[in-house]
């Protein structure tokens, strides 16, 4: 029975997947893998999961970080270095060891990618890669009157190197290493270089990992989504209190800066989880957070062909008595009163606004939001969605009729109105069967 069941959760997540996989074929990712990663149980499972991507046609370009690697290194050594403003001061003996470290890392990624054991998720896979010396650098200088010695900024990317070697069918492996014109050798940012392959590629994604699930609120809960401006406060309130930046606040910093330059969205997930970046990619709701240019989420007008979705939203609560039932007729007629939240193609909010322009008020109805998606205010977003439009058309005031949601609209402002307030046009229609309490709201 068990197997059974197995069964039919795998059919249907293939089925549930399938939008997603034909939207991701032949789309460009640039995956921002740290060192921390590369040294958890987990991060044969990430491979695998790359290798599946490339298998689907997604266009991967893999920008891999060495922290912890070159840290080993230069204890194993007897040497050290400093950091200042987050960068590795990098003398010339420290950038010899940190060449090493990264040509360990280097093989270690091409040897994981080659894999192809029976029975295992890389047989068959044929991935090919290649170390892609397409950064050239700079040195940063001196800062403040330290000299940074051999660490290094992105001067340019090789795109058009790139975009050949991804059109090959290759795996670009591009490390925190950069060349400069006259020969010399930096020291890089991983985060920075991801973030200006991405720019420069015009990828459609940017993808890093991390040791939490995403971004956390206070409470510990992951953010499914941040505009650049609201992660840009997370990154200014957490380093405020911590002094200074983790592996998430450094990806944040590139997802801003990403997102500013016109990648529309960057993922940030946990490489400790398994299957997490399958997750993202593939799932309605995903795993991590989302850094996005705009949400993508958008309140709109509802159009007929929205009709299906609405009525799977509402017909729940009109069962429960909740809502009036409404056919698909009568919602047809009144289609362009209705606006709709839609993620990923499903309508997941509604509302509509009916007008009484000579009473200068207007019928808030049929606010609904999907169970799973009550939790992040989309009918608070909704209601002043419908205020805005009620301005627009010159109303002053909105009503509502309810006869179970009570507390929630005077928690939000809606006072107690008499049946004799509501315009005549309604009061004609009141069903007084039906007892629904009026509440009215100002909103000039």
């Amino acid at each position: 029975m068990e197997a059974v069941t197995n069964s039919t959760q795998l059919i249907n997540w293939f089925r549930n997947s399938a939008p997603y996989i034909n939207a991701h074929r032949h789309k460009t990712f640039v995956l921002m893998i740290g060192g921390e990663a590369l040294e958890t149980d987990n991060f044969q499972y990430i491979i695998n999961d790359i290798a599946l991507l490339n298998s689907l046609g997604v266009k991967l370009v893999l920008v891999h970080g060495v922290r912890p690697q070159i840290q080993k290194q230069l204890e194993m050594n007897g040497h050290s270095s400093e950091f200042y403003q987050d960068v590795r001061i990098t003398d010339d003996r420290s950038l010899e060891l940190i060449k090493q470290a990264i040509g360990r890392v280097q093989i270690e990624l091409q040897a994981g990618l080659s894999m192809g054991l029976v029975n295992s998720p890389m047989q068959g896979a044929a991935i090919r890669t290649v170390i892609s010396n397409v950064v050239t650098a700079q040195p940063i200088g001196v800062k403040d009157g330290i000299d940074l010695c051999h660490a290094g900024k992105v001067r340019r990317i090789d795109v058009e190197g790139l975009r050949t070697q991804l059109s090959s069918g290759a795996i670009p492996i591009i490390s925190p290493i950069g060349y400069s014109v006259t020969g010399e050798v930096f020291n890089l940012l991983a985060e920075e270089v991801a973030t200006q392959v991405a720019i420069d590629l015009k990828a459609d994604k940017l993808i890093g990992f991390c040791s939490n699930q995403g971004v956390l609120d206070e409470q510990g809960n992951v953010i499914s989504e941040l505009l650049p401006e609201q992660a840009q406060e997370h990154i200014d309130r957490n380093e405020l209190l911590s002094g200074q930046a983790s592996g998430t606040l450094r990806f944040l910093r590139a997802a801003v800066a990403a997102c500013q330059a016109d990648v529309t969205r960057c993922h940030l997930l946990s490489y400790h989880q398994d299957g997490a970046l399958l997750k993202e990619l593939f799932t309605r709701d995903g795993t991590g957070s989302q850094i996005v240019k705009e949400s993508y989420e958008q309140i709109r007008p509802a159009t007929i062909d929205d009709i299906g979705g609405l009525l799977q939203l509402i017909e729940p609560l009109e069962k429960q008595g909740i809502l009036v039932k409404r056919s698909r007729e009568l919602l047809e007629n009144e289609i362009e009163s209705f606006f709709i939240v839609e993620r990923d193609g499903m309508v997941i909010g509604c509302a509509a606004l009916y007008p009484f322009p000579d009473d200068k008020t207007g019928e808030l109805a049929c606010l609904v939001s999907h169970p799973k998606y009550r939790r992040a205010a989309r009918a608070d977003n909704l209601v002043a969605h419908v205020e805005r439009r009620g301005r627009q058309l010159g109303l002053e005031s909105i009503f509502v009729l309810t006869t179970q949601s009570i507390h929630w609209f005077r928690e939000r402002g809606f006072v107690f109105a008499e049946i004799s307030h509501l315009p005549n046009a309604k009061k004609e229609m009141y069903n007084l069967k039906r007892n629904s309490k009026v509440l009215v709201k100002k909103i000039i």
